[in-house]
């Protein structure tokens, strides 16, 4: 029988790691139990596997295949009569506990300058609300409107669970029933470097990385979130990610408008801002459904356009994604197609010294959670207003910043404001934010009850609630 040592040493002999434990005389005895369970439980098939496919022999076919437009449906082109009724049908399967939130969160705040989980980032507002308090008081929101409070399930990573399931304890879960809250881990990776060696982040630590947003399928079967979701009658899961600050978590017209029109999933998209945008596009790809990535994506066709002028590859990426649980069930344990990202990663050299790389010196493999799309026989596409829903927070400044998502959330508030009857005079160059516990979407705003308040407060930033 070999010891815990003596397996690691054979396995990292195999597959040419021996690197991996030339530091194990050096640690303490905790250092060395964690190591060796680490090299034990790594899968080094895959990471050879990987190695060979993506990073010595990497292919594209892409131009071999064959593309196609998926027209969306407009929502603003869609009669009152009818987006009501889509939302009436949204609210009575929320009612009847047939709709689950599930949010990608595994990520850092780190490009933010924010040393915790993107989720706990402070966006600045006047509330001084987290991106996880802005998400969390919608679903409470949903939960007043209908009586049942949506069961959220959160993907983290092994880097952040412990901050992230903490922060909601210090903050009481913001209000939210611990009973609706499933926390769960997505898996992680090696990260290795050009000689498809696995890299140290110390002598002890080998560099782990998530295996991208597209782990959740997989996480959610092994953790048991499906297993829970079916036992309490889900039927429709509306899948997410953190760093939209508009966001609408589990909107009924989007929920409303898949179910009625009997698809397996839909996805809410913005039409493209530009041709060059660096978005994904969802199209047909040999006549299934996929999301392609602007960087595998065609240059010739990202200008074509319809008609009316519209680009007929214009349906922006905005990872809100609504599928039928039972898809899920059948689809969730399937293995899709890795990706490979060329990185900077902090790591040792040969002798145990920090590196500091000013140049990507590493390969980080990742799946996407897209790729589950051309799974699916056919999806819809419900096209948005991006200045209504999409205001990513994923740079510290500049674009997709926290400036530029607090001006589009004012603005929007703004809007709803004036829609609502307020005076004009009372909202010019003011940041006035409305909290997502009095308004999901701009509905239910008292004109009266509001000019009051804002005469009484005259601050140049205050929030409604």
């Amino acid at each position: 029988m070999h010891t815990k040592l003596e397996q690691a040493r054979l396995l990292t002999t195999k597959f040419g790691q021996e690197h991996l434990l030339k530091f194990y005389h050096i640690l303490n005895p905790s250092e060395q139990a964690d190591l060796l369970d680490t090299i034990l439980n790594l899968d080094f098939k895959l990471i050879e596997s990987l190695y060979h496919r993506l990073v010595l022999n990497p292919a594209n076919h892409f131009r071999e295949e064959r593309l196609e437009p998926l027209i969306p449906q407009i929502w603003d082109d869609l009669d009152p009569k009818t987006r009501q009724q889509y939302r009436d049908l949204g609210l009575k399967l929320i009612d009847k506990c047939k709709v689950a939130a599930v949010l990608v969160a595994g990520g850092q705040g780190t490009r933010l300058g924010h040393s915790g989980p993107k989720g706990t980032f402070n966006l600045g507002l006047p509330s001084q609300k987290s991106l996880f308090q802005l998400q969390a008081e919608r679903l409470l929101n949903l939960a007043r409107q209908t009586g049942t409070t949506i069961p959220w399930y959160i993907m983290t990573s092994p880097e952040n669970h412990a901050a992230t399931t903490g922060f909601f304890r210090e903050n009481h879960y913001f209000g939210y029933p611990e009973a609706n809250l499933f926390f769960f881990q997505q898996d992680q990776l090696p990260v290795i470097n050009a000689a498809g060696k696995i890299l140290l982040a110390a002598p002890g630590r080998i560099s782990l990385g998530p295996n991208g947003n597209g782990g959740c399928f997989l996480a959610l079967h092994r953790s048991g979130a499906l297993t829970d979701m079916k036992k309490r009658g889900v039927e429709w899961v509306f899948l997410y990610g953190i760093d939209n600050a508009l966001v609408r978590v589990c909107d009924p017209g989007f929920i409303g408008f898949t179910a009625a029109n009997r698809y397996l999933s839909a996805s809410k998209v913005v039409p493209k801002a530009a041709p060059e945008e660096r978005v994904g596009v969802l199209c047909y790809r040999n006549g299934r459904p996929a999301i392609i990535e602007y960087t595998e994506f065609p240059e010739e066709l990202t200008r074509q356009r319809d008609s009316q002028g519209r680009l007929l590859y214009g349906n922006a990426n905005i990872l809100i994604h609504l599928f039928r649980r039972d898809f899920l069930e059948d689809y969730a344990a399937t293995g899709l197609p890795f990706h490979v990202a060329h990185k900077k990663i902090a790591t040792i050299d040969g002798e145990g010294r920090p590196v500091n790389p000013d140049q990507p010196n590493a390969y980080k493999f990742e799946l996407f959670l897209f790729d589950i799309f051309p799974l699916l026989t056919d999806m819809a596409a419900l096209q948005v207003k991006r200045e209504e829903e999409f205001a990513p927070v994923k740079n510290k400044t500049g674009a997709d910043s926290p400036e530029t998502a607090r001006h589009l959330l004012f603005s929007l508030h703004r809007n709803w404001l004036q829609a609502a009857g307020v005076p004009t005079g009372l909202l010019k160059d003011r940041r006035i934010e409305i909290s997502p516990l009095l308004s999901f979407g701009g509905e239910g705003l008292d004109p009266i009850k509001i000019t009051t308040f804002l005469k009484e407060n005259p601050g140049q930033e205050v929030e409604l609630k």
